[in-house]
């Protein structure tokens, strides 16, 4: 039992920050019906302008931990848009009425590209963090096993709903929101309307990406090391995890990222930790044998 409540806490914590990546793929999906198979790599750009905010504030004498991750959150978010702004006018707009393969090939390259830069500016090895929020609390202690739920793991599953909070407000009540919905229905008759369509593509792209350095500033923490290779690791498994709860949709994005960080470690737990990539994709072709949805995606419907 108390096994099975410390893997549920770390999946849940795990699923989370995938989660969080997947929202960028089923966004840029959802809208303009391709994958953004740069967005693994955009987190890894998040995760790196993280540590080097970090370096930074701590070198001009920012020693305050709650103050230096704010800065931190707004430095990363902020850059790692841009990135995400690149790869929309870049990779996808001078493609986008080309045949549906060009930006799929572009989007790959992008990613290449960018695990490339990183790998010359930043070097090959694990770049480390020294942990900056320590301590959590002990649930379950009887001599065996003690089950713990660190500071560092509140941190992200709070955070996590928190954005998805916002994000939902965003969605539902914002012009932003009307928009992005519009173009999500049907590009042409958005633009007939008076709606943006390039404005609402690119900012659809910036949002994904300021999501996707939030995950990389939580995976910085939570695990205290990366490289440059962790973003097509991650952007994999948060792909998997939209295809998963419905490419698309929202909470199915989020529930996605749950049920692949809750597959993760419990296989971990009680099998073997070698096999559980093998795990996860095996449920996911599963699933999408019976829901070729995905678990809350809805049939698409061909325009004519």
């Amino acid at each position: 039992m108390e096994i099975f409540v410390q893997q549920l806490i770390n999946g849940i914590t795990l699923g989370s920050i995938y989660g969080l990546i997947a929202i960028g793929y089923t966004m840029v999906y959802g809208i303009i019906g391709m994958i953004n198979f740069a967005h693994g790599d955009v987190f890894m750009v998040g995760a790196f302008l993280a540590l080097i905010a970090f370096l930074a504030l701590v070198a001009i004498g920012v020693t305050a931990v709650p103050l230096a991750l704010f800065l931190v959150l707004l430095i990363a978010m902020a850059l790692t848009s841009l990135y995400g702004w690149t790869v929309e006018r870049l990779a996808y707009r001078p493609l986008r009425h080309s045949f549906r393969l060009a930006p799929l090939i572009s989007a790959i390259g992008m990613s290449i590209v960018l695990q490339n830069y990183v790998q010359i500016a930043q070097g090959a090895r694990v770049k480390p963090l020294p942990p900056l929020i320590q301590g959590g609390y002990t649930l379950i202690d009887n001599d065996v096993f003690i089950v713990r739920l660190s500071n560092v793991q509140i941190l992200v599953v709070v955070t996590t709903l928190a954005l998805m909070a916002v994000f939902s407000w965003v969605i539902a009540r914002t012009r932003l929101g009307r928009d992005m919905r519009a173009c999500e229905q049907d590009l042409k008759m958005a633009s007939l309307v008076g709606v943006d369509v390039d404005r609402t593509i690119s900012l659809t792209f910036v949002i994904g990406a300021a999501l996707a350095a939030v995950a990389g500033i939580m995976t910085l923490l939570y695990y205290g090391v990366i490289d440059f290779y962790i973003g097509f690791v991650a952007g994999v498994k948060a792909f998997t995890a939209a295809v998963l709860g419905g490419i698309g949709s929202l909470p199915g994005a989020m529930l996605g990222g749950l049920l692949i960080g809750l597959i993760e470690t419990f296989w971990s737990a009680y099998f073997s930790s070698e096999y559980k990539d093998v795990a996860a994709f095996s449920i996911l072709i599963i699933v999408l044998i019976f829901l070729p949805t995905g678990i809350l995606g809805r049939p698409e419907i061909e325009k004519v």
